[in-house]
């Protein structure tokens, strides 16, 4: 014979939360929110827990693992909203948390791929830039492209990535490049604004400018550069937020350049911007 076994009429907290697969703490959470009604307390001063309240207690947790949010259970409870228009936003949340998972995973898979973290740009970037060898890019072009994909999206940072593939391809592009870098960091060390090297840097950096431009014409970089503008959609799912509008980029992206470094950049604009709209 079987041992006669009585069910209890209420249980402690701890037995109601083991029972129902979670917690004290979570249990004490439904009772702050009015999501599960505190039952009356025993002469012990603790909370007993009866059929009713296990019930609930069950239903609640079915509910949490079927992605329902509490203040949706708390208005299915109290019949406050229509259960069709909870179960509508449960499908739309959990169609963006699977899209969300699926762009993850396409970063994780990017980046095995790639082995540096030029996976984690934009999938335009990193098409771009795959053909490369892994040590062809510096950890200081990332940067710029990091900079550029949040100011001007994934397509300005693809269109960036011509750059770096000249760079990557011509020694003596890159080696002038580094040489103006450093002439440009020195302008940083107290050097007056009217200062003549400012101008001369201004003209040497205008001058890469279009040799940088010469090579990705004859790259053929650029025919690859209008196909990028023509395939674009402007609907990269996921990649939305990483784009802001270039002002605020100004407002918000530190940059310790000095007076002198900042007239340098200026006067290199304008004279690129002469040179552009004399060839138009």
């Amino acid at each position: 014979m079987y041992p006669s076994i009585t069910p209890p009429r209420q249980v402690k907290i701890g037995d109601a939360a083991a029972f129902a697969g979670t917690t004290p703490r979570a249990v004490r959470h439904y009772h702050q929110i009015g999501l599960l009604p505190e039952p009356e307390r025993g002469g012990d001063g603790r909370r007993r827990y009866g059929h009713d309240d296990m019930i609930r207690l069950l239903w609640i947790r079915k509910m949490s693992a079927a992605g329902i949010s509490l203040d949706d259970m708390r208005a299915a409870f109290t019949e406050a909203r229509d259960i069709e228009e909870i179960l509508s936003r449960l499908e739309e949340t959990l169609a963006a948390r699977e899209a969300e998972s699926k762009r993850q995973r396409a970063a994780v898979q990017r980046l095995r791929a790639v082995g540096s973290p030029l996976g984690l740009l934009s999938e335009l970037v990193t098409d771009r830039l795959s053909h490369l060898p892994p040590d062809a890019l510096r950890p200081s072009d990332l940067d710029t492209l990091l900079v550029t994909e949040r100011v001007f999206g994934p397509l300005g940072a693809a269109v960036q990535a011509s750059v770096f593939i000249v760079l990557a391809t011509h020694p003596d592009l890159r080696a002038e490049d580094d040489r103006l870098d450093a002439a440009e960091a020195a302008l940083d060390d107290g050097a007056d604004p009217h200062d003549p090297r400012v101008e001369e840097l201004a003209v040497r950096r205008y001058a890469q400018q279009t040799a940088l431009e010469q090579a990705i014409e004859a790259a053929g970089l650029d025919a690859a550069e209008e196909k990028l503008f023509e395939s674009y959609d402007g609907d990269l799912k996921g990649e939305e937020d990483t784009q802001m509008s270039a002002f605020e980029a100004i407002t918000k992206m530190p940059y310790d350049f000095s007076p002198a470094r900042m007239r340098c950049m200026e006067l290199t604009a304008q004279l690129l911007a002469g040179a552009h709209s004399a060839d138009h």
